[in-house]
């Protein structure tokens, strides 16, 4: 009797601990498949010039801690590549990196772009059925634009920027019990002057594992993201990026 007393005492004991543990400190690590169609465009002197852009499937990866220590927030990083090249027909000569592109040729675009998110936020409410947090993103922007002269190649104007925009954050997430389904919407914001960023998806996500060790979530979403940048880096842009994605969320 003494022997399966203290059998069920050592597995409540590790129960208890295993949730205490969660509760003290989670790790979560994700990675996302983008199936991203960009439209817009850009310039450096605010005549934007609107690209025929082609469909990419782009990678984003994040990790998050989250912890039990008051007043100091969690963290996320996150980072997203954006890349994406296009064309136009040029209706009417533009410059740009200080070369001329004359009306009635072919211009081509290549961007290099990524989004770096540093997110601080709190736990505002948090259990199985449901959770809210609220924090701010500082969000780094980073790329290199080409334009190209297709009949030309030698005629091309290159533009490097980078900055942080700061942006209010917030998540909502919602668990149905006893299914493993659950859904949220995420999204950092800013509008300010003629400054206006979004970056927000909605998903159904689905647990495919969950045990004391590690829970493995299935994610299948959407996600938006807009930059209609007004001289950042001296870089004018109405970029909008939008697709589904699919992805895994492991959280130790």
């Amino acid at each position: 009797m003494k022997k399966h007393t203290l059998a069920i005492g050592m597995a409540g004991l590790i129960t208890c601990f295993s949730s205490q543990a969660d509760t003290l400190l989670g790790l979560y690590a994700g990675a996302q498949g983008w199936n991203m169609e960009t439209t817009g465009g850009f310039s450096d002197d605010g005549s934007n010039i609107a690209f025929n852009f082609d469909d990419k499937t782009k990678s984003s990866f994040y990790v998050a801690l989250e912890h039990p220590i008051p007043l100091v927030p969690n963290i996320k990083l996150q980072r997203t590549a954006m890349d994406t090249a296009g064309d136009v027909l040029v209706s009417a000569s533009f410059t740009f990196g200080d070369e001329i592109f004359t009306a009635d040729s072919t211009a081509l675009s290549d961007v290099k772009l990524t989004s770096t998110d540093a997110i601080l936020y709190y736990e505002i409410f948090d259990n199985d059925l449901l959770s809210f947090d609220l924090g701010i993103n500082a969000k780094y922007i980073d790329g290199e634009l080409f334009v190209i002269d297709k009949n030309d190649p030698t005629n091309s104007g290159r533009e490097a920027f980078s900055g942080v925009v700061p942006m209010a954050y917030s998540r909502i997430a919602i668990g149905i019990p006893a299914t493993g389904l659950g859904a949220y919407v995420e999204g950092s914001f800013l509008s300010f002057d003629d400054q206006t960023l979004s970056d927000y998806q909605a998903a159904i996500t689905y647990s495919l594992m969950e045990n004391f060790a590690i829970d493995l979530t299935f994610q299948v979403g959407y996600r938006n993201v807009k930059l209609e940048l007004d001289d950042l880096d001296g870089i004018y842009s109405n970029l909008e990026f939008k697709g589904a994605f699919a992805g895994l969320e492991v959280h130790f």
